[in-house]
């Protein structure tokens, strides 16, 4: 049974002069080794939210409980140190180097020389920049992207338990912002880190997070997998939002482990197996060339962990508003034509 890492719990922030709530009664949970993005527009609240976590922000009534204490009563120094926190401005110190930066805690925390040594090394192994390549350079030699792998390496340097992420990728070239989602993703698995992730990308979003939070005028509207979110909106604020993805577009950014129902039967050599970590783009592309009226997803040891099942899939692609209760996205009816827009 997973712990929980995190719990909000009534958490209200008013800033002085300000007639209306920041964050407005959030009560949520986090277990560890969720990766929770927050998604929502500019003044929604998701990064007050986000620095409520840390104490950069004191909450104005309420509770957020750390591995069930209560942060309040928490020393700030002590407590910050087992929080990563990487920002959309990196913030390298520019006359030190990579592998000084990253030693910045440990060298406050007073880890021997040694143990220092032997996590930078870890570290930069870890973001896909060797030691012997990168360790004694500048940040002025690197490019943003390899910028943005130090920073997410000095925010974990001292193996904090909960990492805190506030639009990290935003000013980012497109190609780059996509490998380093994919680079997170892999350390994420590697590590099983608790992560919170600000966005106001709706791709990045979904691509990223187990659970996506989704923030509207400082209130939570929704709190759910991505596959909920994008089929089954909470509310019309929420269908709007995902209205802009399409049907084909939800199913190349929605893993097939979100939407893996228990095994009806014992799996045997006739049937077509497909990995949790692909696509619903790829399980649709099976069932088109199998006929097959199942398709076992299995885990990273190749061992089923459940089925997708035609009538399901089915029944999504053919629901009258894809998702949306205001019936704003467009019906499609015929496996052809969904087979000719994947593969166009």
């Amino acid at each position: 049974m997973s712990k929980t890492a995190l719990e909000f719990k009534n958490i209200r922030k008013r800033f002085s002069h300000t007639e209306a709530d920041a964050v407005s009664d959030v009560s949520i949970t986090v277990n560890e080794g969720d990766f929770i993005t927050i998604l929502g527009t500019s003044g929604s609240g998701k990064t007050t939210l986000l620095k409520m976590v840390n104490r950069i922000y004191e909450s104005t009534s309420g509770d957020i409980y750390f591995y069930g204490e209560n942060i309040k009563k928490l020393k700030v120094e002590d407590y910050r140190r087992k929080i990563g926190y990487v920002i959309q401005q990196i913030g390298l110190f520019p006359h030190m180097t990579v592998a000084d930066n990253i030693a910045t805690v440990p060298k406050i925390l007073r880890w021997s020389k040694e143990r220092i040594n032997a996590r930078v090394e870890e570290l930069l192994e870890l973001v896909g920049l060797p030691g012997e390549s990168y360790r004694k350079r500048y940040p002025s030699q690197l490019s943003g992207g390899q910028q943005q792998r130090i920073g997410l390496a000095r925010a974990m340097a001292a193996d904090p338990q909960v990492m805190l992420m506030d639009e990290p990728f935003g000013a980012i070239d497109a190609i780059t912002r996509q490998n380093l989602q994919d680079e997170l993703i892999r350390i994420q698995k590697k590590l099983n880190k608790t992560i919170l992730f600000v966005t106001h990308d709706i791709h990045e979003a979904f691509k990223l997070g187990n659970k996506v939070i989704i923030m509207d005028q400082g209130k939570v509207q929704q709190y759910d997998t991505p596959f909920n979110i994008l089929f089954h909106p909470a509310n019309e604020f929420v269908a709007q939002l995902v209205a802009s993805e399409n049907i084909i577009n939800r199913l190349k950014i929605l893993k097939a482990e979100t939407a893996v129902q228990p095994l009806t039967r014992t799996p045997d050599d006739t049937d077509i197996y497909i990995g949790k970590d692909e696509f619903l783009d790829s399980v649709l592309s099976k069932f088109f060339e199998s006929g097959m009226k199942t398709i076992i997803v299995t885990d990273a040891d190749s061992k089923p962990v459940g089925e997708i099942a035609w009538d399901q899939f089915n029944q999504l692609l053919r629901s009258k508003d894809s998702g949306s209760p205001t019936g704003s996205q467009n019906r499609i009816s015929e496996k052809v034509g969904i087979h000719a827009a994947i593969h166009s």
